[in-house]
């Protein structure tokens, strides 16, 4: 009887411990593995196209436009958050936030389908400003205090934030 006992204490022990480790958190569902190569598209935009300003970028109502157009046609591949999923990457790193809006508009326009994303070309021209206003509104995801010394907090919602400078080659 009290090999029996010790047996069932044990297992119980067992499944405590597995119950525990089982509801350890998780990293996310998020393993798009080929980050790299669709952020380098935005490198392949014609000079004409990353020369482009945004129509929009001083109208307020732009970004939360472009926040619903996101939410319609965006998310089930980046995320809700546009922090990436299953089928698409991130959007607030570095290589998308300080891309020129004219890159991100012409890689909206013209897709790479190769890498999995969509041409956005019959939504209208507009429209997918909307989206360019809304994605640089993101600002850079928070990364580790040590990897990093740009700031990382959030941009205001007020209105986009206009790049000046080129992305690193």
């Amino acid at each position: 009887m009290r090999e029996c006992l010790a047996t069932l204490a044990t297992t119980a022990g067992l499944l405590c411990v597995s119950i525990a480790l089982a509801q350890k958190e998780k990293p996310p569902a998020y393993k798009y593995r080929k980050d790299a190569l669709v952020y380098a598209e935005l490198g392949k935009a014609p000079q004409k196209a990353r020369t482009k300003r945004n129509p929009l970028e001083k109208d307020p109502d732009a970004v939360a436009a472009g926040r619903n157009l996101f939410e319609q046609h965006c998310t089930e591949c980046h995320g809700d958050l546009a922090e990436g999923g299953k089928k698409g990457p991130s959007l607030m790193v570095e290589q998308v936030q300080k891309a020129e809006p004219g890159a991100i508009f012409w890689l909206l326009t013209n897709g790479a389908v190769w890498r999995g994303m969509p041409v956005w070309s019959k939504l209208p021209e507009p429209q997918r400003w909307q989206l360019v206003s809304y994605i640089k509104s993101l600002g850079l995801a928070e990364t580790a205090p040590a990897a990093s010394t740009v700031s990382t907090g959030p941009k205001s919602s007020a209105g986009p934030v206009t790049e000046s400078a080129s992305p690193p080659r």
